[in-house]
């Protein structure tokens, strides 16, 4: 019989969610997936995105996410829109929601996740925001990266901490 990967070893799997998946969560998935390549700890935290809608299924990031990424030389590529289902609570460590409504949508998903499900700008209070603006239809992609990018740096602050990396 396998033994239980030590907690030295396993990997941490850490999920975004917004409303479709082609704005905010995909830019998070890559911010975080940038920076844990930089840290050296891409074979230890696994980053993924998915939204609470199904509209766009298997899309690409919205140009302006798009735009903004190659802007700070963070790459896009093999992001697709998928919508979170009630399984991802439990393979998930970690799933952060954009806003208020895509936490509720998450926790009406399971009544007891595995999974800590929490807003993601929670890991930066100092900003003074709580939700992360859906830019899809207004725009303000800049200002939606300059939040994602903030609460991601404590965000893997708070992950190596806690799983010892």
């Amino acid at each position: 019989m396998a033994s239980e990967p030590s907690q030295s070893t396993k990997s941490i799997h850490v999920l975004f969610v917004c409303l479709g998946n082609i704005c905010r969560s995909p830019m998070a998935e890559a911010v975080l997936r940038h920076k844990v390549a930089e840290a050296g700890l891409s074979d230890r935290i696994r980053v993924d995105s998915a939204g609470t809608g199904d509209w766009h299924l298997g899309s690409p990031p919205h140009k302006g996410t798009r735009r903004i990424l190659e802007e700070y030389g963070i790459s896009s590529e093999g992001i697709a829109a998928r919508q979170i289902i009630p399984s991802d609570l439990e393979t998930f460590d970690y799933v952060l929601t954009m806003d208020d409504a895509n936490l509720v949508a998450v926790r009406d998903l399971a009544a007891t996740p595995r999974a800590t499900v929490r807003p993601l700008l929670e890991f930066s209070p100092e900003l003074g925001v709580a939700e992360v603006p859906d830019p899809y239809y207004k725009g303000g992609f800049s200002e939606v990266y300059d939040l994602i990018d903030a609460a991601c740096d404590k965000l893997l602050a708070t992950i190596r901490s806690e799983h010892h990396l």
